[in-house]
């Protein structure tokens, strides 16, 4: 079971439960939420894509409306087995 970092004072509205259920996964580390950007595009619902491989998992984008928010996920999950896990969490 991993950690979620909450290091932010804001986040992307919907985000956090979203982070809480992902991190009780037996095979991630820790989720910490990071920068918040405006974005020149809108999505309708709170969508979470996998961007780049980091040293210890991958970077996510979280979007909703005109906002993203930067996800770091620590993990030994492959980029395959995280996005099936993220798009669970996707649809619900």
């Amino acid at each position: 079971m991993g950690r979620l970092v909450l290091n932010h004072s804001s986040n992307i509205e919907g985000l956090i439960p979203i982070l809480k259920k992902l991190a009780l996964n037996i095979n991630i580390r820790t989720v910490t939420p990071a920068i918040i950007s405006r974005v020149k595009g809108r999505s309708s619902k709170l969508i979470i894509r996998l961007s780049v491989k980091t040293i210890s998992g991958y970077k996510a984008i979280a979007r909703k409306g005109k906002t993203a928010q930067e996800v770091f996920i620590s993990t030994d999950l492959s980029k395959d087995e995280l996005k099936n896990l993220l798009d669970i969490y996707n649809r619900s």
